[in-house]
């Protein structure tokens, strides 16, 4: 059993019944459309990751009547701090859902210094920017993308452009990676028969849609 990720904290009135789910069996309450934009250094080097993430309209209601202070039905600069700061605390410990791994190997990432939270036509925007611990020049296969471990989040690309590459260099391919469950289930059938039960993340990971970079030499 294991907490559900700050979509949770955000509106603790609404959701403290279900506070506690087993991942295995949750489904997706909130919906998301991101945009990713990769930034790549002259050298090959990874720079940064810059995330935008759209909230359903729903979700968006609920935050704003959460963060609404004064009533007014819109949130002033404070209350949009308020906000993201609640976020940014409450995504730590799930790594802001961000998935980098290279040739099959984590790679650790820094904290966002700090996130950014508006509201346009309705919808809750989140923006924020993160950076590899450690240099991180593209060798082998890289992979970019986005996961709720709690099931709890569905956050996507809408279209393989919300993936965007600045700074491919020239002995690189990229591309966007979306896999069908049946078949990532069957190809990953023996390595998570005694991790899924250890660590039901694993497969919220193998289902996410990936930005695929592969260098050669």
């Amino acid at each position: 059993m294991r907490a559900l990720s700050f979509l949770k904290a955000l509106s603790a009135s609404a959701f403290m019944a279900a506070v506690l789910v087993a991942p295995a069996y949750a489904h997706p309450h909130v919906f998301a459309d991101a945009r990713l934009e990769l930034l790549i250094g002259p050298d090959g080097t990874v720079k940064s990751l810059r995330h935008v993430w759209r909230f359903d309209d729903f979700f968006s209601s609920t935050v704003l009547v959460q963060f609404d202070k004064n009533k007014d039905l819109k949130l002033e600069k404070s209350e949009l701090e308020a906000l993201a700061k609640t976020v940014h605390h409450s995504l730590a410990d799930y790594n802001y859902f961000q998935l980098v791994t290279q040739n099959g190997k984590d790679v650790a990432m820094q904290a966002p210094d700090h996130m950014v939270a508006d509201f346009k036509d309705g919808r809750f925007l989140l923006l924020f920017e993160t950076h590899p611990k450690k240099p991180l020049k593209l060798v082998g296969k890289t992979d970019f993308g986005i996961y709720d471990p709690t099931f709890y989040t569905a956050i996507d690309f809408h279209s393989d452009d919300d993936l965007h590459v600045d700074g491919l260099p020239a002995n690189c391919t990229r591309k966007v990676i979306r896999p069908d469950p049946d078949q990532a289930l069957a190809q990953n059938q023996k390595t998570l028969t005694d991790a899924f039960f250890n660590d039901p993340t694993d497969l919220s990971k193998i289902f996410a849609t990936k930005l695929e970079i592969t260098c050669q030499p």
